[in-house]
């Protein structure tokens, strides 16, 4: 399908199907060889199907249909298209499933976080690690399948010598109303920096999903479950660590005289000298939920249950902690073992959502009660006499939240007005009280948002006991912290004139009692939390302009953020950050091949970016390094044959113009210049 013809299908917007599933499967290793032998062998088990020209109109893209939890809610049966088109194929951020602008350590799968602003919606008891967010799906996000036929979608990406990934699902109906399926995707990287080989391995990531959704034959009753595990290991570097030769004038040193250093002389990759030799992080994951409805009257009527059960299990080991005469060198502090870190964190969490929704041509609604049951146990090694390992500070706890949502919608205006709170019993703690409020309103092209919203701390940034941080902030200690309130005001305007797209959305947000890591901690533990007292004011601007002139497509975005830079103490931002793909598409061998040929860039402006605490997973605020605004040129070529995509790309074209590289995080090098690869096939019988 051609690019150009996005905008005129808005009921069946691109779905980055592409995003795929990260984890080091702790599960046999005979799980790949099934997955992939279950796609040779189920087709064969079903009823056989003769490929005729009959077939080939009757089966493909357009009979296909993707349905998400979200569209079960608003009942929603019929879904959308499956994406065939060629934009993202090529673009490294929808590789993975959040595909918004990241902040990591160079390197693909490693620890990352958002680079804009977004304000968090999620209330209660969270833990509070989500580095490795990017790489994992979400249970309620799940894509389930409405197929007349088999449906296999297969992808191979390859970016010599470093980043591979590799993801097959496949899924069909049993019968009218029962759709079942798997997924398994598997993604590795090698390291860049450090090695003494191009093949030493640094991420591990691997995931399994099976899900199946089924409508009862009269059409009141709708289900849909899944089944996803994943597993997650990443080797830890600790960035680069700067060489100063003393007695040695003909060896290259990385300090000038004054005792700073050269940045630029950090771009030796292989032969770099790094903080962490020995020190993995690995994260699972694993979630069963189910979400079904019943129609009690009509559409105007439905009740609903979602049950979630998910586990989140983190172990930071280091087999050297760095140190000098016992020293910590690396890390703040050596508490609890000189010879061994291994900090582990298990978070447990059930959640039961009991409510009602309904929906007409103009209005719609929804109201629920969830029960969230939640509990986090933490070990650390001692050297200490007793077991090696120590439980540490159990958590048990249980939280009700109750919310809704209403909207109505009259030909071009329409508003929405949504929230949730978790009410408490005690008048003392009113004013800890934890909710979100949102209403929007829309009026053609014009749209106007409001939220506002107040939530806890996280479980780690209220409480963290391990060989090199330990903190107490809960309600009880000397430095309690309090809940975060964030006001904010949003405005969008979006228009298509002719070949013109036009889009621009402005936020105002004041932010109070924000809680943020930070390497200036009073007690000396860099990288420990503390809460901003006073309110801060953040301004955004997002714009897009989008060119579609016969075959030649240009398609700008750029988000500009006041109020994040260096006199804020406790949020960073790039001033700008900027993407812009420019490219030719057209049809070849009488419309058989569809191909496009183009310069994608990516472009951020100067700025103190996070640094990076491996032992805690967390980014923290830092003052000391300052990452230059280096443009990244990529040139790519696609083409689109029937139901096969396939890309080709030379990533960082631009290396060496004006320098030998450039850095994705304080010491840590993104990725040299490499030939990245990648096929995308999708069978329909």
């Amino acid at each position: 399908m051609s690019d150009s013809l996005l905008t005129s299908l808005p009921s069946a917007a691109p779905l980055s199907l592409s995003a795929g599933l990260p984890v080091r499967c702790r599960l046999p290793r005979v799980w790949p060889a099934a997955a992939l032998l279950s796609a040779g062998l189920l087709p064969g088990l079903s009823q056989a199907q003769v490929l005729d020209d009959s077939t080939k109109v009757r089966y493909g893209a357009h009979t296909t249909f993707i349905l998400k939890e979200r569209d079960l809610l608003r009942e929603d049966t019929l879904g959308q298209v499956i994406d065939t088109t060629l934009t993202r194929l090529p673009q490294q951020r929808y590789w993975a499933h959040d595909t918004t602008f990241q902040q990591d350590l160079g390197n693909f799968g490693t620890a990352s976080r958002r680079l804009l602003w977004e304000p968090n919606l999620e209330l209660g008891v969270r833990l509070g690690r989500n580095v490795f967010d990017k790489y994992a799906r979400n249970g309620a996000d799940i894509p389930y399948y409405d197929t007349r036929s088999p449906y296999t979608f297969f992808r191979f990406h390859q970016g010599n010598p470093y980043e591979q990934i590799f993801e097959l699902s496949y899924a069909r109906s049993l019968k009218k109303h029962f759709n079942a399926g798997f997924a398994y995707e598997r993604f590795g990287a090698n390291k860049a920096v450090a090695v003494r080989s191009n093949r030493e391995g640094q991420v591990e990531h691997s995931n399994f999903l099976f899900f199946v959704r089924y409508d009862s034959p009269e059409g009141r009753y709708h289900a849909m479950a899944n089944i996803n595990t994943a597993r997650h290991r990443a080797v830890e570097q600790g960035g680069i660590e700067p060489q100063l030769v003393t007695n040695n004038p003909e060896a290259p040193s990385d300090f000038r005289e004054d005792g700073s250093v050269i940045l630029s002389q950090l771009f030796d990759y292989q032969r770099e000298v790094v903080n962490l030799t020995k020190a993995t992080n690995y994260e699972d994951r694993d979630e069963l939920r189910l979400a079904h409805t019943y129609r009690l009257l009509g559409r105007g009527l439905t009740a609903y249950h979602v049950i979630d059960y998910r586990r989140q299990f983190n172990k930071y080991i280091d087999e050297a902690p760095v140190s000098t005469n016992g020293v910590a060198r690396f890390y703040p502090l050596i508490r609890r073992s000189t010879v061994l870190t291994d900090d582990r964190a298990e978070f447990r969490q059930l959640e039961n959502t009991v409510g009602f929704l309904g929906n007409t041509r103009a209005v719609e609604y929804r109201l629920y009660a969830r029960l969230r049951n939640a509990g986090l146990d933490t070990w650390s090694r001692s050297d200490e006499p007793g077991p090696a390992l120590k439980r540490l500070q159990p958590v048990d706890t249980t939280q009700l939240f109750v919310g809704g949502a209403a909207s109505f919608q009259y030909r071009q205006f329409a508003i929405e007005t949504s929230g949730e709170v978790r009410p408490t019993a005690k008048f003392s703690e009113l004013a800890s009280t934890e909710y979100w409020l949102r209403g929007n309103a829309r009026l053609g092209p014009l749209s106007g948002e409001v939220l506002l919203t107040s939530y806890s701390p996280t479980l780690t940034q209220l409480r963290f006991e391990g060989n090199h941080y330990s903190w107490d902030h809960t309600l009880n200690s000397t430095d309690p912290f309090e809940n975060t309130q964030v006001q904010q005001v949003r405005v969008r305007a979006a228009r298509q004139l002719g070949i013109h797209y036009l889009e621009a959305v402005g936020t105002l947000a004041n932010i109070q009692n924000l809680v943020y890591y930070t390497a200036n901690a009073a007690n000396g533990q860099f990288g420990s939390p503390q809460q901003l007292g006073s309110a801060r004011q953040l301004t955004t601007i997002m714009a897009r302009y989008r060119l579609t002139w016969g075959k030649f497509v240009a398609d700008n975005q750029a988000t500009y953020t006041v109020g994040a830079d260096e006199d804020n103490p406790g949020l960073r931002i790039p001033a700008l950050v900027g993407e812009s793909r420019v490219y030719y598409q057209g049809y070849l061998f009488k419309k058989a091949l569809l191909g496009q040929v183009g310069l994608q860039t990516y472009f951020q402006s100067r700025w103190k970016a996070y640094d990076y605490s491996p032992s805690t997973q967390q980014f923290y605020v830092q003052d000391h390094f300052t990452l230059r605004n280096t443009p990244v040129v990529d040139a790519f070529l696609s083409a689109d044959i029937r139901t096969v995509g396939i890309f080709l790309k030379m990533a960082y074209i631009n290396q060496f113009l004006p320098q030998s590289g450039y850095f994705a995080s304080p010491y840590y090098a993104a990725l040299p210049r490499r030939f990245q690869f990648g096929i995308r096939w999708q069978f329909f019988n």
